[in-house]
Protein backbone atom coordinates (compact mmCIF):
# COMPACT_ATOMS: atom_id res chain seq x y z
CA UNK A 1 0.00 0.00 0.00
CA UNK A 2 1.03 3.73 -1.05
CA UNK A 3 1.69 6.25 1.75
CA UNK A 4 0.77 9.99 1.34
CA UNK A 5 4.58 11.42 1.16
CA UNK A 6 5.24 13.64 -1.77
CA UNK A 7 7.34 11.39 -2.81
CA UNK A 8 5.57 8.88 -2.89
CA UNK A 9 1.64 9.89 -4.58
CA UNK A 10 -1.07 7.49 -3.90
CA UNK A 11 -1.80 4.75 -6.29
CA UNK A 12 -4.76 2.38 -7.42
CA UNK A 13 -2.58 -1.01 -7.76
CA UNK A 14 -3.87 -4.30 -9.18
CA UNK A 15 -2.96 -7.47 -7.13
CA UNK A 16 -3.41 -11.07 -8.67
CA UNK A 17 -3.77 -14.37 -6.90
CA UNK A 18 -3.91 -17.99 -7.38
CA UNK A 19 -6.47 -19.57 -9.20
CA UNK A 20 -8.56 -21.67 -6.46
CA UNK A 21 -11.90 -23.83 -6.61
CA UNK A 22 -13.22 -24.87 -3.46
CA UNK A 23 -16.09 -26.76 -2.07
CA UNK A 24 -17.76 -25.13 1.02
CA UNK A 25 -20.80 -26.31 3.15
CA UNK A 26 -23.58 -24.26 4.35
CA UNK A 27 -22.80 -23.44 7.84
CA UNK A 28 -25.19 -20.73 9.13
CA UNK A 29 -28.23 -18.44 7.82
CA UNK A 30 -29.28 -14.87 8.95
CA UNK A 31 -32.00 -13.08 7.74
CA UNK A 32 -30.48 -9.07 7.90
CA UNK A 33 -33.80 -7.55 6.65
CA UNK A 34 -36.34 -8.48 4.34
CA UNK A 35 -34.38 -8.20 1.27
CA UNK A 36 -31.18 -9.78 2.21
CA UNK A 37 -29.64 -12.84 3.98
CA UNK A 38 -26.60 -13.17 4.62
CA UNK A 39 -25.05 -16.78 5.07
CA UNK A 40 -22.20 -18.46 6.48
CA UNK A 41 -19.60 -21.09 4.35
CA UNK A 42 -16.79 -23.46 5.31
CA UNK A 43 -14.92 -26.09 5.54
CA UNK A 44 -10.91 -27.24 5.13
CA UNK A 45 -10.89 -26.26 1.38
CA UNK A 46 -10.88 -22.50 2.59
CA UNK A 47 -7.63 -22.84 3.99
CA UNK A 48 -5.15 -20.21 1.73
CA UNK A 49 -8.34 -18.00 0.85
CA UNK A 50 -7.53 -14.27 0.13
CA UNK A 51 -9.72 -11.16 -0.55
CA UNK A 52 -7.62 -7.78 -0.33
CA UNK A 53 -10.43 -5.70 -2.05
CA UNK A 54 -12.85 -4.88 -0.53
CA UNK A 55 -15.27 -5.19 -4.11
CA UNK A 56 -13.71 -8.21 -4.41
CA UNK A 57 -15.74 -10.81 -6.40
CA UNK A 58 -15.91 -14.52 -6.71
CA UNK A 59 -18.07 -17.31 -8.21
CA UNK A 60 -20.32 -19.22 -6.64
CA UNK A 61 -21.16 -22.18 -7.76
CA UNK A 62 -24.63 -24.06 -7.31
CA UNK A 63 -24.50 -28.36 -7.58
CA UNK A 64 -25.66 -29.46 -11.26
CA UNK A 65 -28.74 -31.60 -10.95
CA UNK A 66 -27.90 -35.14 -9.22
CA UNK A 67 -25.24 -33.81 -7.90
CA UNK A 68 -24.10 -33.56 -3.80
CA UNK A 69 -21.31 -30.97 -4.85
CA UNK A 70 -20.90 -29.09 -8.00
CA UNK A 71 -18.15 -29.48 -10.31
CA UNK A 72 -15.48 -27.14 -10.34
CA UNK A 73 -13.84 -25.27 -12.89
CA UNK A 74 -10.52 -26.04 -13.43
CA UNK A 75 -7.63 -23.83 -15.71
CA UNK A 76 -7.68 -24.44 -19.21
CA UNK A 77 -5.16 -22.78 -21.44
CA UNK A 78 -5.59 -20.12 -19.17
CA UNK A 79 -8.99 -19.93 -18.79
CA UNK A 80 -11.46 -21.53 -15.99
CA UNK A 81 -13.10 -24.44 -17.49
CA UNK A 82 -16.29 -26.96 -16.09
CA UNK A 83 -15.72 -30.28 -17.23
CA UNK A 84 -19.53 -31.59 -18.38
CA UNK A 85 -22.44 -29.61 -17.65
CA UNK A 86 -21.43 -26.17 -16.50
CA UNK A 87 -23.42 -25.29 -13.16
CA UNK A 88 -25.24 -21.81 -12.53
CA UNK A 89 -22.66 -19.35 -11.18
CA UNK A 90 -23.16 -15.93 -9.95
CA UNK A 91 -20.37 -13.02 -8.56
CA UNK A 92 -20.44 -12.25 -5.21
CA UNK A 93 -18.44 -10.07 -2.67
CA UNK A 94 -17.17 -11.84 0.37
CA UNK A 95 -18.31 -10.35 3.04
CA UNK A 96 -15.73 -11.48 5.78
CA UNK A 97 -13.66 -14.55 6.39
CA UNK A 98 -11.83 -16.23 9.38
CA UNK A 99 -8.97 -18.26 8.60
CA UNK A 100 -8.88 -19.10 12.06
CA UNK A 101 -11.96 -20.93 11.77
CA UNK A 102 -12.23 -21.64 8.02
CA UNK A 103 -15.56 -19.75 7.51
CA UNK A 104 -16.52 -17.15 4.36
CA UNK A 105 -19.46 -15.20 5.06
CA UNK A 106 -21.81 -13.96 2.22
CA UNK A 107 -25.41 -11.66 1.49
CA UNK A 108 -27.65 -12.19 -0.79
CA UNK A 109 -30.60 -9.52 -2.06
CA UNK A 110 -33.54 -10.72 -2.70
CA UNK A 111 -34.64 -8.30 -4.65
CA UNK A 112 -34.49 -10.24 -8.00
CA UNK A 113 -35.69 -13.93 -7.66
CA UNK A 114 -33.62 -16.56 -9.11
CA UNK A 115 -31.56 -20.03 -8.34
CA UNK A 116 -28.94 -18.47 -5.82
CA UNK A 117 -31.04 -16.08 -4.07
CA UNK A 118 -33.47 -19.37 -3.86
CA UNK A 119 -30.37 -21.49 -2.20
CA UNK A 120 -29.61 -18.72 -0.05
CA UNK A 121 -33.39 -18.72 1.27
CA UNK A 122 -34.25 -22.52 1.26
CA UNK A 123 -31.18 -24.57 1.06
CA UNK A 124 -30.79 -27.00 4.10
CA UNK A 125 -27.41 -26.77 6.62
CA UNK A 126 -24.49 -28.89 5.23
CA UNK A 127 -25.29 -28.48 2.00
CA UNK A 128 -22.46 -28.08 -0.84
CA UNK A 129 -21.83 -25.43 -2.61
CA UNK A 130 -18.74 -24.11 -4.58
CA UNK A 131 -16.90 -21.13 -4.68
CA UNK A 132 -13.97 -19.90 -7.23
CA UNK A 133 -11.82 -17.12 -6.68
CA UNK A 134 -11.48 -14.21 -6.13
CA UNK A 135 -8.57 -14.00 -8.60
CA UNK A 136 -7.10 -10.76 -8.43
CA UNK A 137 -7.92 -7.32 -5.70
CA UNK A 138 -7.99 -3.78 -7.06
CA UNK A 139 -5.84 -2.20 -4.40
CA UNK A 140 -7.34 1.49 -3.53
CA UNK A 141 -5.38 3.02 -0.91
CA UNK A 142 -7.30 4.00 2.41
CA UNK A 143 -5.32 6.88 2.63
CA UNK A 144 -7.38 9.11 0.02
CA UNK A 145 -8.33 12.00 2.17
CA UNK A 146 -12.08 11.78 0.79
CA UNK A 147 -14.03 8.58 -0.63
CA UNK A 148 -17.50 8.47 -2.44
CA UNK A 149 -19.35 5.13 -2.28
CA UNK A 150 -22.38 4.63 -4.24
CA UNK A 151 -24.39 2.17 -4.73
CA UNK A 152 -28.04 -0.10 -4.51
CA UNK A 153 -28.52 -3.21 -3.01
CA UNK A 154 -25.74 -5.60 -4.65
CA UNK A 155 -23.13 -3.26 -3.46
CA UNK A 156 -24.39 -3.07 0.50
CA UNK A 157 -21.47 -5.85 0.92
CA UNK A 158 -18.61 -3.77 -0.37
CA UNK A 159 -19.50 -0.66 0.69
CA UNK A 160 -19.96 -2.25 4.36
CA UNK A 161 -16.88 -3.65 3.90
CA UNK A 162 -15.20 -0.49 2.89
CA UNK A 163 -16.41 1.82 5.53
CA UNK A 164 -15.21 -1.44 7.87
CA UNK A 165 -11.68 -1.05 7.08
CA UNK A 166 -11.82 3.18 6.20
CA UNK A 167 -9.62 4.82 9.14
CA UNK A 168 -10.68 7.63 11.06
CA UNK A 169 -8.97 10.32 9.08
CA UNK A 170 -10.67 9.72 5.79
CA UNK A 171 -14.06 11.76 5.13
CA UNK A 172 -16.39 9.17 2.99
CA UNK A 173 -19.69 10.21 1.47
CA UNK A 174 -22.04 7.46 1.28
CA UNK A 175 -25.75 6.92 -0.93
CA UNK A 176 -27.21 3.90 -0.78
CA UNK A 177 -30.53 3.51 -3.07
CA UNK A 178 -32.36 -0.25 -1.60
CA UNK A 179 -36.36 -0.38 -3.10
CA UNK A 180 -37.67 -1.13 0.50
CA UNK A 181 -36.31 1.56 3.56
CA UNK A 182 -36.38 -1.93 5.67
CA UNK A 183 -33.58 -3.08 4.26
CA UNK A 184 -31.75 0.29 5.64
CA UNK A 185 -29.00 -0.76 8.26
CA UNK A 186 -26.78 0.67 10.52
CA UNK A 187 -22.92 1.14 9.20
CA UNK A 188 -20.14 0.83 11.40
CA UNK A 189 -16.99 2.88 10.64
CA UNK A 190 -14.28 4.81 12.56
CA UNK A 191 -14.09 6.86 9.49
CA UNK A 192 -16.46 10.09 9.37
CA UNK A 193 -19.23 9.39 7.32
CA UNK A 194 -22.11 11.17 5.67
CA UNK A 195 -24.30 8.73 4.69
CA UNK A 196 -27.66 9.13 2.86
CA UNK A 197 -30.48 6.63 1.82
CA UNK A 198 -31.58 7.98 -1.67
CA UNK A 199 -34.35 7.36 -4.02
CA UNK A 200 -32.13 7.74 -7.08
CA UNK A 201 -28.56 7.31 -7.06
CA UNK A 202 -28.20 9.55 -10.06
CA UNK A 203 -30.03 12.24 -8.55
CA UNK A 204 -27.90 12.37 -5.59
CA UNK A 205 -24.64 12.54 -7.16
CA UNK A 206 -25.83 15.43 -9.29
CA UNK A 207 -26.37 17.02 -5.55
CA UNK A 208 -22.55 16.36 -4.69
CA UNK A 209 -19.72 18.68 -4.83
CA UNK A 210 -15.74 17.07 -5.59
CA UNK A 211 -14.66 18.16 -1.84
CA UNK A 212 -10.93 19.57 -1.45
CA UNK A 213 -8.02 16.87 -1.64
CA UNK A 214 -6.88 13.40 -2.92
CA UNK A 215 -9.91 11.25 -3.28
CA UNK A 216 -11.69 8.10 -4.71
CA UNK A 217 -14.92 7.57 -6.57
CA UNK A 218 -16.35 3.92 -6.26
CA UNK A 219 -20.07 3.07 -7.41
CA UNK A 220 -21.64 0.14 -8.25
CA UNK A 221 -24.89 -1.39 -9.10
CA UNK A 222 -27.82 -1.64 -12.23
CA UNK A 223 -26.13 -1.62 -15.42
CA UNK A 224 -28.19 1.64 -17.20
CA UNK A 225 -28.12 3.62 -13.70
CA UNK A 226 -24.20 3.41 -13.18
CA UNK A 227 -23.79 4.54 -16.98
CA UNK A 228 -25.65 7.51 -16.73
CA UNK A 229 -24.05 8.07 -12.94
CA UNK A 230 -20.84 8.12 -14.92
CA UNK A 231 -21.36 10.20 -16.76
CA UNK A 232 -22.68 12.98 -14.38
CA UNK A 233 -19.59 12.60 -12.52
CA UNK A 234 -17.05 12.74 -15.00
CA UNK A 235 -18.67 16.16 -16.04
CA UNK A 236 -17.55 17.46 -12.83
CA UNK A 237 -14.96 20.26 -13.12
CA UNK A 238 -11.94 18.50 -11.83
CA UNK A 239 -12.76 14.79 -11.62
CA UNK A 240 -9.99 12.18 -12.47
CA UNK A 241 -11.62 9.24 -14.49
CA UNK A 242 -8.08 6.87 -12.95
CA UNK A 243 -9.45 7.91 -9.59
CA UNK A 244 -12.56 6.39 -10.16
CA UNK A 245 -14.54 2.63 -10.33
CA UNK A 246 -18.26 2.53 -11.44
CA UNK A 247 -19.28 -1.09 -11.95
CA UNK A 248 -22.10 -2.46 -13.21
CA UNK A 249 -22.88 -5.81 -10.78
CA UNK A 250 -26.62 -6.38 -12.74
CA UNK A 251 -28.75 -5.76 -15.83
CA UNK A 252 -32.39 -5.56 -15.49
CA UNK A 253 -33.73 -8.14 -18.28
CA UNK A 254 -30.27 -9.79 -17.74
CA UNK A 255 -28.48 -12.80 -16.19
CA UNK A 256 -25.33 -12.62 -14.77
CA UNK A 257 -24.18 -9.84 -15.69
CA UNK A 258 -21.66 -7.69 -14.54
CA UNK A 259 -19.24 -4.91 -16.44
CA UNK A 260 -16.57 -2.40 -15.14
CA UNK A 261 -17.74 0.79 -16.68
CA UNK A 262 -14.75 3.21 -16.24
CA UNK A 263 -11.03 3.41 -17.14
CA UNK A 264 -9.43 2.27 -13.95
CA UNK A 265 -6.34 1.13 -14.64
Amino acid sequence: MTTTSSETPLRVERQRHPFAARHLQLLAREQVSPGFVRVTLGGPELAGFASTGFDDHLKFILPQDGLERPNLPQIVDGRPSFAGERPTTRDYTPVSWDAQRNELVLEFALHNTGPAADWAVNAPLGQWVGVAGPRGSLLIPKEFSWHWLLGDESALPAIERRLAELPATAQVTVRICVADARDQRPLASNARIDLQWVDSLTTAAEQLALPAGDGFIWAAGEHNDMAALRRIVLAKPGVDAKRMRIAAYWKRGEIAHHAELDGTP
